[in-house]
């Protein structure tokens, strides 16, 4: 990405990404190394964490293939980044799937695998790092969320309960690590045009609707989130807890 606002205090922090490879997760990862933060990243696609690695090349950039289902393995890869980085600070629980499924179609193994997919590592995500950022004096934990809930879209209710979940997961875990001087926000992305959702879900017709719904008519791309989880990430956003943060385009 184009570097915009630079962050003094993101410099030489250790940043932990999930699901860092590829969309908003590679903006990410990209904008905060051009922050000059170290920047660990967990994903299951291989492929695209390799190309984001030769992109980038850094020596400030770790990666760990992890499946975010697995908690054991979760907890595992966050330890081995905190080995090469240091103590982790900041926490980006960015990883998530949005297939569509029907109701008919969800059984109840379905169920927990979305559930796993979605909402469940950045519990446990959060719960790895917690005691390393305070102990560092504090940290900043921002939880991905989605206005697909609140805008009531159909066609993936595993998907919209599991991110609707993140606003209470959020105000949660703020108010109990708000003590050792945690910041816990939640950042909730609109449609945003990663390579995935022009591939399988942008038509003509859905391009007609996303410019008569938003406010700014233009297609929302994965820097825009990236530049604002900067902002949430940084000690200029100090006095920020306990948030849940649109960022659609004013399409709620």
């Amino acid at each position: 990405m184009s570097v915009q606002a630079i962050y003094p205090s993101l410099k030489d922090r250790n940043v932990l990404i999930t699901g860092g490879a590829a969309g908003i997760g590679a903006s990410l990862t990209s904008a905060f190394i051009a922050q000059g933060a170290r920047v660990g990243f967990l994903d299951y696609d291989k492929e695209a964490a390799t190309a984001l690695l030769a992109e980038i090349d850094s020596p400030d950039l770790h990666f760990e293939h992890c499946d975010l289902r697995d908690i054991a393995a979760l907890r595992s890869s966050i330890k081995k980044i905190s080995a090469a980085l240091g103590p982790i600070t900041v926490l980006v629980n960015n990883a998530a799937r949005d297939d569509r499924h029907s109701i008919e179609s969800v059984t109840p193994e379905y169920w927990d695998e979305r559930i796993a997919t979605n909402i469940k590592h950045q519990f446990f995500a959060a719960q790895a790092v917690m005691d390393e950022m305070a102990q560092a004096g504090g940290g900043a934990i921002v939880n991905m969320g989605s206005t697909s809930w609140i805008i009531g879209q159909g066609g993936m209710p595993c998907y919209t309960t599991a991110k609707s979940a993140v606003q209470g997961l959020t105000r949660g875990l703020a108010r109990d690590l708000g003590a050792k001087n945690i910041r816990v926000n939640s950042v909730i992305p609109g449609w945003i045009m990663t390579q995935r959702q022009i591939d399988m879900w942008l038509t003509e017709e859905s391009e007609k609707e996303l410019m008569q719904r938003q406010c700014i008519k233009r297609k929302l791309v994965p820097d825009d989130i990236a530049r604002f989880v900067l902002f949430m990430a940084s000690d200029e956003a100090g006095a920020c807890s306990n948030q849940s943060y649109i960022v659609d385009g004013g399409w709620v």
